[in-house]
């Protein structure tokens, strides 16, 4: 496959998702009887020989729309920032993105009684998140402006390691849905 970019890769008939061997852009092809030479720019070659040709065809895709993610973790922090009530009564924002001295913790957050609250939002909770959101905690716990600091582990998907070393530092666990945080309900199907 040779691609607009100027790379080129070569895939096997039962392995189609991942090549065998590419050449990143730029690279210039040079065509000649039977055999394509890829060289790029490092000056590595690939030659390709032919041997026989099934098809041979182009297509145009147009402009390239750029990849556009759905469901990112910062979309995530963003929709939990405008709807703190996630995480309990009386929840508010106190702002994202609150900066410590080892970096940010997503959302610093008041429960209902006015106490500070660290949130750490992952897709997928696992035992690093966990770890990363304890450093924060400690360091966080010194400030007397802010102590004492809670903390929970906000996630689309919670693993159970995850879980148990979160609570055993008394750290809460809270299970986000996506969809329903941007307003999407699925319907309910209804057996008689």
């Amino acid at each position: 496959m040779v691609k607009a970019d100027g790379s080129v890769s070569i895939h096997a008939d039962d392995r189609a998702y991942k090549p065998l061997n590419w050449m990143s852009p730029p690279c210039k092809l040079t065509v000649g009887e039977g055999v394509w030479r890829v060289v790029n720019k490092a000056g590595e070659e690939l030659r390709i020989t032919l041997e026989e040709v099934l098809s041979d065809s182009s297509h145009e895709l147009g402009v390239d729309p750029g990849l556009q993610k759905d469901g990112v973790e910062a979309h995530l922090q963003q929709l939990l920032a405008d709807q703190p009530e996630t995480f309990g009564l009386g929840y508010s924002l106190v702002r994202r993105e609150h900066m410590t001295a080892i970096g940010p913790v997503d959302l610093l957050c008041r429960d209902g009684e006015g106490a500070h609250v660290a949130v750490e939002i992952k897709r997928r909770g696992e035992i690093d998140g966990v770890e990363q959101l304890t450093r924060y905690l400690e360091l966080m716990n010194r400030d007397p402006l802010l102590a004492p600091v809670a903390g929970i582990f906000a996630a689309q998907e919670i693993k159970p390691q995850a879980r148990v070393l979160a609570e055993d530092r008394g750290i809460r666990c809270v299970v986000v849905d996506y969809d329903r945080l941007r307003g999407f309900v699925k319907d309910e199907l209804t057996l008689f």
